[in-house]
């Protein structure tokens, strides 16, 4: 484990207060461990402006499979960008609507285009790309 160091943050009473009610209520044991996520939220993100860092986005499609030829341009975008498209899973929500997990994995800038592709297709009701790491730089 890396050697830890102590340092002081100094805040006024009304945030403190309220870091530590938001802190309880998400599960956090102590300070440390939110200040640390905090940092790392952070560094994830100056990853993600790197445009050139390799990074992992988790992108998530909703549409109604029953859309003419939606599926099959989802498909053929996904393999048009093979090299980044680590993971799909398909998952079916109703009788109608399904769900694409598409685990992504290269340059940030090439999974937003590819997000962006594929969000922006037809008949798409919803999505989002989840921008996270792949863990190398953050400690």
């Amino acid at each position: 484990m890396a050697k830890l160091i102590r340092f002081g943050v100094s805040l006024g009473a009304e945030l403190l207060g309220k870091f530590d009610s938001l802190i309880r209520a998400r599960g956090y044991k102590s300070r440390s461990e939110a200040i640390r996520d905090l940092i790392r939220e952070q560094l994830v993100s100056e990853e993600w402006r790197e445009e050139k860092k390799e990074t992992v986005g988790i992108l998530g499609l909703v549409y109604n499979h029953e859309e003419r030829e939606l599926t099959k341009k989802l498909t053929r975008l996904q393999h048009k960008y093979l090299d980044l498209v680590i993971s799909s899973t398909h998952i079916h929500l109703d009788k109608h609507n399904c769900l694409e997990v598409i685990v992504l994995k290269g340059k940030s800038y090439l999974i937003k285009n590819i997000s962006d592709e594929l969000l922006s297709t037809g008949s798409v009701k919803h999505g989002k790309l989840l921008m996270t790491t792949t863990g190398k730089d953050i400690g």
